[in-house]
């Protein structure tokens, strides 16, 4: 019981593509929130060099959404 533990995010079953669009439904919430950062910044005149933490933010975030999307994509083809 123990020893042929599979986790339940691998594979393309209805319970991993629902972890799947739950973490994309995440990372699209998470752009909210990179943009009020920046919006914020702008607001209180943060110093130059903080808008290098917005902009990486908003990359890193934007990179999961994407890969997060391949992910499903390829879930979705893989199923028969």
């Amino acid at each position: 019981m123990f020893t042929s533990f599979t986790p339940v995010h691998h594979g393309n079953s209805l319970m991993s593509i629902g972890i799947s669009v739950f973490v994309i439904i995440v990372a699209a919430l998470n752009l909210f929130l990179d943009f009020d950062q920046i919006e914020k910044g702008v607001q209180q005149r943060m110093p130059k060099f903080m808008e290098w933490y917005g902009a990486m933010g908003l990359v890193i975030t934007l990179v999961w959404l994407y890969i997060e999307f391949l992910r499903l994509l390829s879930k979705f083809a893989s199923r028969d």
